[in-house]
């Protein structure tokens, strides 16, 4: 179970079905792909030396990796209307560049890792793995989750929503290096705000305790061969409503494989690091 997947089932376990055990394709948007271009070059921003970690040599890095995730994601073009559509939208990555700069010195910063993979089991022994954008580490080894978001910082009253994203990965890193982080960080590009939590462990074992209750019912799901579609606001942007009931759609039969799949997953090497390429999508995490 990853961050993404456990909001999935939260939001609609049919979604969570339709992405997560049917597998099927989805067409994605520009919003996921301007993420996923933006994250790309603030990690490769810190390939750079201290001093050369610009506003312009981060915007300078955009068309190279535009070009390439283009390359890699060619149905990309697809969702523009109108090719001239394409440099209005390249200016709102840079304004979100930008942005960056306004919110943290990046000629301060080391990050010991970036785009880490990291997956564990937990004491019930469900396995969770998910990517943390960026790890600090300081000289007494205290650990700092950083998370980019393009989108705005939600309201007081969404805040913990945001926040079981990265209570999920400091939970990860805890179970994995036997030491907790002490911050939690999710830097908000566009309306340039940072939401910051220092985690307790009572609210990590907390949040394992949820994340089994979820896998439960994930189980109970797939037994009973009914992932139930659940209407929420969030329906307006669901890409899978012609297979939704809810919608007038017909859902596909559930494939026996991807059940099978789903319950019987094995983990590969625990705490793995990765560095992506740029096609890697925003939305998989």
């Amino acid at each position: 179970m990853s961050p993404s997947r456990a909001k999935d089932f939260m939001q609609c376990p049919l979604l969570f079905r339709l992405r997560t055990v049917d597998r099927l394709p989805e067409p994605g948007s520009l919003a996921t792909h301007k993420g996923t271009l933006v994250h790309a070059v603030l990690e490769r921003l810190y390939d750079l030396p201290a001093q050369d970690r610009t506003s312009q040599a981060a915007l300078d890095l955009l068309p190279g990796q535009w070009e390439a995730h283009r390359a890699n994601n060619p149905t990309v073009m697809e969702l523009f209307d109108d090719p001239t559509q394409v440099g209005p939208w390249l200016q709102q990555a840079e304004e979100l560049i930008s942005a960056y700069f306004r919110l943290e010195n990046p000629r301060r910063l080391e990050p010991a890792e970036r785009e880490l993979f990291v997956q564990t089991h937990t004491r019930d022994g469900l396995l969770l793995r998910g990517f943390i954008d960026r790890l600090d580490i300081a000289p007494d080894g205290a650990m700092r989750v950083v998370d980019y978001k393009t989108g705005r910082s939600p309201g007081p009253r969404f805040q913990e929503e945001a926040l079981f994203q990265m209570r999920f990965y400091a939970l990860v890193l805890w179970r994995l290096r036997g030491r907790a982080p002490a911050r939690l960080q999710i830097v908000y590009l566009k309306d340039g705000r940072i939401l910051t939590h220092d985690p307790r462990l009572p609210e990590l074992e907390a949040t394992e305790a949820r994340l089994a209750r979820i896998w439960d019912e994930v189980e109970d799901c797939a037994a009973a061969g009914d992932f139930a579609p659940h209407a929420s606001r969030l329906c307006d942007w669901c890409a899978f409503q012609a297979l939704c009931p809810l919608f007038g759609g017909t859902t596909p039969e559930l494939p026996a494989d991807g059940v099978e799949r789903l319950l019987t997953a094995r983990p590969a090497t625990a705490g793995q690091a990765r560095v992506t390429g740029p096609s890697h999508e925003v939305v998989s995490r």
